[in-house]
């Protein structure tokens, strides 16, 4: 059988492509965006699958599986290859024992079986891997995003400045009061400078969160320093009676802070 497949190289691309009539368009673009040659890919599977290679089949399934999350691959063209390579395998199969008659019913149902199992096991496999980076992969980039947006700048061996910029939500202050708290710990700051220059609005929640995080500067012994406040916020605290604390100062824009 496998030198069989060997020797119909050329046929079995053919039908191969026959097959998958949505990736057949996408070959070169998946080999350019991802350096995956389907074709080889196809020839590989089917050698391990014949042969019975299930360690081989299993590693393979982890590099295709981590190659295609990592350059977001479409999924639906991965599954759309492997059945096709499925139905060409059985194809020519059956073309072979047409011609020499080498299995009788007994044999053919034990081969099938045992090639669908295999194909079965490598999409499982490929799955599993796809799904697992993936899911790393989104959160190693969430963190970099969480970190991008709080972003401490040191001015001073003792002062730092925390830019906001864009909309603040519960989650975003969250964040804002794990990192800054963390942050006055780790780098021992003495004065943090919020600037709220890049806020237009603020949630009456945020705005709590924000207050609770100033307090929690204040009992680790830093002084926290508000700068750019907007008239909306401004107005959006006065209505709601909120105020900073004694100890907090605020300026109008951060190059007035003294």
């Amino acid at each position: 059988m496998k030198e069989y497949f060997e020797g119909n190289k050329g046929k079995v691309e053919d039908n191969l492509l026959s097959e998958a009539v949505n990736v057949k368009d996408k070959i070169n673009d998946i080999l350019r965006v991802g350096d995956i040659d389907l074709i080889n890919n196809a020839h590989h599977l089917i050698k391990n699958i014949i042969e019975g290679n299930d360690e081989e089949l299993n590693l393979f399934a982890k590099q295709e599986g981590i190659a295609w999350a990592t350059h977001s691959l479409t999924l639906s063209f991965k599954l759309e290859w492997v059945q096709a390579i499925r139905r060409t395998m059985w194809r020519f199969i059956k073309e072979l024992n047409d011609s020499d008659q080498m299995m009788d019913l007994e044999d053919f149902f034990k081969i099938e079986k045992q090639l669908n199992n295999r194909i079965d096991n490598f999409l499982n496999e490929f799955f599993i891997n796809y799904s697992t980076y993936k899911d790393a992969l989104i959160s190693s980039q969430k963190k970099v995003v969480e970190t991008l947006s709080v972003p401490i700048i040191p001015i001073t061996p003792s002062i730092c400045i925390l830019p906001l910029i864009g909309s603040v939500d519960t989650y975003r202050t969250s964040i804002l009061e794990e990192k800054v708290l963390t942050e006055i710990s780790k780098l021992r700051i003495q004065t943090l400078i919020i600037d709220l220059s890049g806020i237009a609005e603020m949630e009456t929640e945020v705005i709590e969160h924000l207050l609770k995080t100033i307090y929690g500067t204040s009992m680790m012994g830093c002084q926290t320093v508000i700068t750019g406040l907007r008239p909306e916020v401004v107005r959006q605290m006065i209505r709601l009676g909120m105020l900073f604390d004694k100890d907090t100062r605020t300026y109008g824009t951060f190059v007035t802070v003294k």
